[in-house]
């Protein structure tokens, strides 16, 4: 065929192709239209999934009569007109391609209005044929009817899904763009039916409000508020804490500029972020809202302005990821705080299909005493009386907890050992003091407030991890030397690991090397872990290491390496511990990081007051 100019109406179909793609491209670009408008209420009606009417109504600025025509032809734009412009782009649509685009495979009424005039103008579209401007009643804003999508293109037609399927489309488009302007209020209805409506909200409470409609009230419930800026940059909004991560990632929002947009450099930014506290496989959830110099950053990078690029990446990157980390390194024991299991979701998490502490594989019985008491001293929570191995009694269990000189109650129960802590000064511990065991798994003890449970193994894991992580930035983990060194059978490859990364398993408190071509003998171990387990502790290191592939990479993400030294190095299930052992163990959690989490995720601990326990016993109704 010859080289020839392609007909207008063709252009903009081929045009269409890259900026229309369903009903739901449809809504996305004109209601950012209207956003950028200046428009305070957005409505959008749907019918039959939006192919056969979608409706957009605005209260926004409007547009001009005479410039009205020309608003349907390509690019042509009011938000941009010099190179300037274009790299500090404040605007959502800019390219002057939406209306024409849209035109030109459905039927398009477009009815606008300026504050000054006294009646709307109104230009009607056919498959790209536009026709003469026409008077017509409307009130200030703009009224965009887009009918029978695909009409004229059978090819694209076929693709399209189920009313139901693409209305999902359009509703979740519509939710998306509803989260990145609470100062708007959305309605979107489909067949004549209110799908959701969300009202403008200026503060706050306002805010959540909105969130909890649009995303769900559990994750409201299950978040935590951030805001932070620094170098030029702000991070603001609501991160899931790891107790209510998911399965999938659909509940992971981000906004630059107000821009809503799927980017994987922010979205690996926040995995980051939440690297030392998720279970393998899960994916965290959140609302976050980036904020930065419009020159700092390129919108014009993709089709459909979907993906962002930044001037300065590796500062975006960083800061984003540094501000999630931070955040949830305060998910840690407070006063006022319920736990990361709150009461009424305590039941759905526990039937999330996670495997039980007391049936996790390595938790039996026979493990060594680990000696809180020493372990607390050395961190100056405690004072310098040791255990014995035997209960103590009520007052030597509050001395032990650094509270020498007040009195209590001592009360002996068969299986739970002796010792209530004085009420009135477990204000002064956000988890109270240690009353006992719960069949050698939780440890309850007993707040200003009513009752803390506390997973004892999740929790020492993260004390242990997080002190791990201290010794590793301060040169090393602590290691003793073996008397007799611990000799371990692998695999061939195994064994070829261990020699060749024996320096980062040194860094880690692990040094071994090669006794034959499937043996490896440990030398030293981590203080910490002592002598126990040590076989399957290097079983699970150097799959670690396996899976890392690279020497860089392990350096890199040696946090992975650390969290399986911390998990053989806590304490095991069915262990019993004394008082003051649990007391100390209590301490180091209020003053640990992330200390409502082990490193896999998993909560470590919940409060029930004494409401809480009044209204499951129905007491005073």
């Amino acid at each position: 065929m010859p080289i020839r100019v392609l007909p207008s109406h063709l252009v903009n179909q081929i045009a269409a192709g890259e900026v229309i793609e369903r009903p739901a491209s449809v809504a996305k670009e004109l209601v950012e239209n209207a956003l950028d408008a200046g428009a305070k209420r957005i409505e959008v009606h749907a019918e039959q999934g939006g192919v056969a009417l979608l409706k957009v109504v605005d209260d926004g600025g409007g547009i001009a009569a005479d410039e009205l025509p020309l608003a349907l032809e390509r690019h042509a734009t009011s938000k941009i007109a010099t190179m300037d412009d274009l790299e500090r782009i404040g605007s959502l649509g800019f390219r002057g391609e939406a209306l024409p685009s849209i035109g030109s495979v459905a039927r398009l009424t477009l009815t606008s209005r300026r504050a000054p005039a006294t009646h709307a103008t109104r230009v009607v579209v056919d498959g790209g044929h536009a026709g003469d401007a026409a008077p017509a009643p409307h009130p200030p804003g703009t009224t965009v009817e887009v009918r029978d999508l695909f009409f004229n293109v059978p090819a694209r037609r076929k693709f399209v899904r189920s009313p139901a399927t693409e209305f999902q489309h359009v509703e979740k488009m519509l939710s998306r763009l509803a989260l990145s302007r609470d100062d708007v209020a959305f309605l979107l209805t489909h067949n004549g039916r209110r799908a959701f409506a969300v009202e403008a909200a200026s503060d706050r409470e306002g805010r959540e409000r909105r969130i909890a409609e649009l995303v769900g009230a559990e994750f409201v419930a299950g978040s935590l508020h951030v805001e932070h800026a620094a170098v030029g940059l702000r991070l603001h909004g609501w991160l899931g804490l790891p107790t209510h991560s998911r399965g999938q990632p659909d509940q992971q929002f981000v906004f630059v500029n107000g821009r809503m947009v799927r980017d994987r450099f922010l979205a690996n930014a926040v995995r980051l972020g939440y690297r030392d506290v998720l279970f393998h496989g899960r994916h965290p959830a959140y609302v976050l809202y980036l904020e930065l110099d419009a020159t700092r950053v390129d919108v014009n990078a993709h089709p459909q302005k979907l993906e962002v690029r930044f001037r300065d990446p590796r500062t975006v990157h960083d800061f984003v990821m540094r501000t999630v980390e931070r955040a949830l390194a305060q998910t840690r024991p407070s006063a006022d705080a319920v736990g990361p299991v709150p009461l009424g979701v305590a039941g759905a998490f526990a039937g999330s299909g996670g495997t039980s502490p007391r049936h996790q594989p390595g938790l039996g019985l026979g493990t060594p005493r680990f000696d809180w008491t020493a372990f607390a001293r050395e961190r100056g929570d405690v004072g310098d009386r040791a255990s014995d191995g035997h209960p103590p009694s009520a007052v030597g269990a509050i001395d032990a907890a650094g509270l020498e000189g007040r009195t209590a109650a001592g009360v002996a129960l068969p299986g739970i050992g002796a010792g209530v802590a004085d009420r009135d000064n477990a204000d002064e511990a956000p988890l109270g003091y240690a009353l006992g065991q719960l069949h050698g798994i939780y440890i309850l003890a007993q707040t200003r407030e009513g009752l803390a449970l506390v997973d004892m193994h999740a929790a020492h894991e993260r004390v242990v991890y997080e002190r791990m992580k201290r010794e590793l930035a301060a040169g090393g983990v602590p290691r003793q030397a073996l008397l007799v060194p611990a000799v371990v059978d692998v695999t061939e490859s195994e064994a070829g690991l261990a020699v060749e990364h024996a320096d980062a398993l040194a860094a880690l408190g692990l040094v071994v090397d090669g006794a034959g071509p499937r043996r490896i003998a440990i030398r030293e171990a981590p203080v910490a872990l002592g002598t126990r387990d040590l076989a399957g502790l290097v079983r699970d290191a150097l799959s670690e290491l396996a899976e890392r592939g690279t020497s860089e990479r392990i350096v890199a993400d040696r946090e992975r390496l650390l969290a399986t030294l911390a998990c053989h190095s806590a304490v095991r299930a069915h262990r019993t511990l004394t008082l003051p052992e649990m007391n100390a163990l209590l301490r180091a959690m209020e003053h640990t990081e992330y200390a409502d989490q082990c490193n896999h995720g998993r909560p470590t601990w919940i409060r029930l007051t004494l409401d809480d326990l009044d209204r499951l016993f129905l007491r005073g109704r």
